[in-house]
């Protein structure tokens, strides 16, 4: 398989913060031209089984996913784990323990927001959530834009959801170490999710990078929805640099809200090592 292929590794479903089912995932995605999906709710494996069967009745070919929420440096960094059995006991726990904490934060957020005018919110968001485990910004973010408070998301996470904003609060996930063990020890190849979004110092970004191969993480997103054409250019040198293998993925959510749809964004450059060559033994 080349670079060039259209690989799309990185989106998510009704099962996580997307508003498409797994199945209407893998019939856009065909729809769109890709030829290799995968399917990757935040701290959570649940569609899994679903997504496979659907990517293999649209005659495309698939790769297990999930995008692992973890503290690094005091920031939230995501690592998407690609390739893994869907049905390790180790990975399902890790990520039940993860998924935890959001209860208690969405709560928190909400009474946040009702200081400001905007009560009810934890019961607004709660009627886009598919699996309440699961409950995120996201989801209030969405309540919002129903009630008329912004125009968009983009806009409720700027007034209201970032640090020091009223519906701001933060959660301590897994440990980097963590993610990439359960990943790896159910037979994965971890991922550094669009490292262009985080707010890290040159210093902190290359501590992140040497920490995460040291655990034995393997690859980075370098082309992926939220980074732009600079950035495609700045992580294809870093991956070079650090000896990472470079995934591909739009960060599909949903049809209004997203980026890039699903199989519409470039291909990786040449000079990189796809890592659906270090999975070939695991694509579905």
């Amino acid at each position: 398989m080349s670079s060039i292929l259209n690989a799309d590794l990185h989106c998510h479903s009704v099962v996580s913060d997307g508003t498409l089912t797994p199945e209407e995932l893998a019939a856009r995605a065909a729809g769109n031209g890709v030829e290799l999906w995968s399917l990757t709710d935040h701290d959570e494996i649940g569609g899994q089984h679903r997504a496979a069967a659907a990517a293999r009745a649209q005659g495309i070919k698939y790769l297990t996913g999930t995008e692992i929420s973890v503290t690094f440096a005091n920031e939230t960094v995501h690592i998407v784990g690609l390739g893994f059995d869907p049905d390790d006991a180790a990975i399902s726990e890790g990520l039940y323990d993860t998924r935890g904490g959001r209860g208690r934060r969405a709560e928190e957020m909400s009474e946040g927001l009702a200081k400001v005018g905007i009560p009810g919110a934890y019961e607004g968001a709660l009627k886009y959530v598919g699996n309440p485990e699961l409950i995120s910004r996201t989801h209030f973010a969405r309540y919002l834009v129903e009630q008329g408070h912004c125009r968009d998301t983009s806009e409720v996470f700027r007034k209201f959801l970032t640090e020091g904003k009223p519906g701001y609060v933060p959660h301590r996930w897994a440990t980097l170490k963590d993610a990439v063990r359960w990943i790896t020890g159910a037979g994965g190849l971890a991922v550094i999710a669009h490292p262009g979004r985080y707010k890290f110092t040159a210093n902190e970004e290359y501590a992140l990078f040497l920490e995460f191969k040291e655990h034995g993480g393997r690859a980075i997103e370098v082309v992926t929805g939220s980074h732009t054409p600079a950035e495609y250019t700045e992580y294809a040198d870093k991956a070079l640099e650090f000896g990472f293998a470079a995934s591909r993925g739009s960060d599909f959510h949903s049809p209004d809200e997203s980026h890039c749809d699903l199989g519409q964004l470039p291909p990786l450059p040449g000079k990189l090592t796809p890592v659906w060559e270090l999975l070939q033994d695991r694509i579905l």
